[in-house]
């Protein structure tokens, strides 16, 4: 039988199973009640990035820049994104 963890945790059954799985008291928590809500889905992934092949030059150069990728004056947009993609 599943334990009432007060109104603090709004999914029991949820709860109890990551606690047994070894996670923390707060990260089984927030789990447990992400999933007894409706407007949560903590299963899914988040959003999605657009392609870099959607990005422009500028903003590839940008990103190269932050990631100090070498030689990144003097590449073509294909060559950004190959950079980018291996970095």
């Amino acid at each position: 039988m599943t334990k009432d963890h007060g109104p603090s945790i709004k999914d029991d059954e949820t709860y109890e199973a990551l606690r047994e799985d070894g996670a923390s008291r707060q990260k089984a928590a927030r789990i447990a009640n992400a999933q007894a809500s409706d407007a949560q889905s903590p299963s899914k992934k988040g959003g999605k990035a657009s392609s870099y092949e959607d990005w422009t030059k500028d903003d590839l150069y940008s990103r190269a820049q932050e990631l100090d990728v070498e030689g990144r004056s003097d590449m073509t947009k294909d060559e950004l994104i190959e950079a980018l993609r291996n970095t």
